[in-house]
């Protein structure tokens, strides 16, 4: 954290005091525990949770104050996917908006890659975790925000391994384990 500090501050003029928080806690009391910090700050970084809990920690914060709520492993790798592919697309003459896209991984980074293209105007996305593809109504290793992705991804409704799903695709991005 110290290092992502210095970055802050040498690249953006950003004041940072990193707070380094080991907790085996839940997320209500995660999201507690760094509530009672927010007067003092003007945002927050966080840094190293795994999804599902990331998620929800991120959106407890949001819905408790106005403060910028940012997470490197979801939107960070978000940003620089999303830069690299306008550029890659460029080099093969494509348009973005009309690939179709299959992103290899529903963690953190995979769902909020997912959301990023979403709101680029990427209409074409399909995502699978470690039981194959996501399509909506599917049971099997779901949660919450794999299932609100569901509800956004593949319309096709496709179902299958990654082999099965991949064909066609112009972009495959590998976010998994």
């Amino acid at each position: 954290m110290e290092g992502k500090s210095l970055l802050f501050k040498l690249l953006g003029d950003v004041e940072v005091v990193p707070l380094c928080i080991y907790s085996k806690e839940n997320v209500e009391e995660e999201v507690s525990y760094i509530s009672k910090l927010l007067g003092n700050f003007e945002g927050i970084n966080l840094e190293d949770i795994k999804a599902p809990e990331c998620f929800a920690i991120e959106e407890g914060l949001n819905n408790l104050q106005k403060l910028p709520v940012f997470h490197d492993d979801q939107h960070g790798t978000a940003i620089v996917t999303l830069a690299g592919l306008i550029n890659a697309v460029k080099v093969v003459d494509k348009n973005l908006h009309k690939c179709k896209i299959l992103i290899n991984g529903a963690g953190a980074a995979g769902i909020a890659i997912g959301k990023l293209l979403l709101h680029y105007g990427v209409k074409d996305i399909i995502m699978c975790d470690s039981k194959g593809a996501i399509y909506k109504g599917r049971k099997e290793g779901m949660n919450d925000f794999k299932q609100q992705i569901a509800e956004v991804t593949n319309a096709e409704n496709r179902k299958g391994k990654l082999k099965d799903v991949i064909e066609g695709c112009d972009i495959f991005i590998g976010v998994s384990q």
